[in-house]
């Protein structure tokens, strides 16, 4: 009688902890949610990507070398391949004697235009600091207490400050310029020019760092386990110092 009832009370424990059909439904769900969602959504960007260059190209291409003009249907991403082959000869044209003499005329042309040459200059200037491979821009992630002490918030280290920011900022503290992104939208965000003691570097990359904002928190990077954290064997490390030493 003991037995049957302990194992009626064992079955009963078991059914009790078993996700009912609901659950089990919703979780199927979300699993594949989160499977397609990703892969949807950046599907979805890349077509819109596709087809806005298409809408801006295609217009400028001959019909003569536009496919759509003999074939039935529209080809999708034509558009893209000629704006690539363009600007790929535009840079190489304008790496040689002639085009950079060309260029230099078209710039002091327009530096002669009073509004023109404020908004020419400014996104000259902002294209070069992205696009240049050889530049240092928010190559670091960090931390500092913002919008008061206590509260951090992730920026992104873009420079050591300089022109007048530097020499008004030079007697009161040595800065840096970083910027803060907004949650979850990385692309805005605030200029800041902040201490150089009151920055935490981050060992994440920015592309870790940025993943950590768009997700609000939600998706954080693994952080590696440093020696000075791990539990490191004494035996082991007079091994190795003898090792080096021979």
């Amino acid at each position: 009688m003991s037995r049957s009832k302990h194992k009626s009370d064992d079955t009963h424990k078991i059914g009790h902890h078993r996700p009912g059909a609901a659950t089990r439904l919703r979780n199927y769900f979300l699993t594949g949610l989160v499977i397609t969602g990703p892969i949807g959504i950046t599907l979805w960007l890349t077509w819109t990507f596709i087809k806005w260059v298409d809408g801006w190209v295609k217009p400028f291409v001959p019909k003569i070398y536009n496919p759509d003009t003999y074939l039935p249907f529209s080809v999708p991403g034509f558009g893209l391949i000629v704006a690539i082959f363009v600007l790929t000869i535009v840079g190489f044209l304008a790496a040689n004697f002639l085009g950079r003499s060309l260029i230099s005329f078209g710039e002091n042309v327009v530096g002669r235009m009073p509004l023109v040459r404020n908004i020419y200059s400014g996104l000259k200037q902002i294209f070069e600091t992205v696009l240049d491979e050889r530049g240092s821009s928010f190559n670091k992630a960090a931390l500092i207490e913002y919008p008061r002490k206590g509260l951090w918030a992730i920026v992104f280290i873009s420079t050591e400050t300089k022109g007048e920011v530097a020499r008004r900022l030079a007697d009161r503290a040595e800065t840096m310029s970083v910027f803060l992104p907004t949650t979850p939208n990385p692309t805005s965000g605030f200029l800041l020019f902040v201490p150089k003691e009151e920055i935490v570097e981050l060992d994440m990359s920015v592309e870790d760092a940025a993943k950590l904002v768009i997700s609000a928190g939600l998706v954080s990077p693994k952080h590696p386990e440093t020696l000075k954290d791990a539990i490191v064997d004494p035996q082991q490390l007079q091994r190795v110092a003898a090792d080096k030493k021979t």
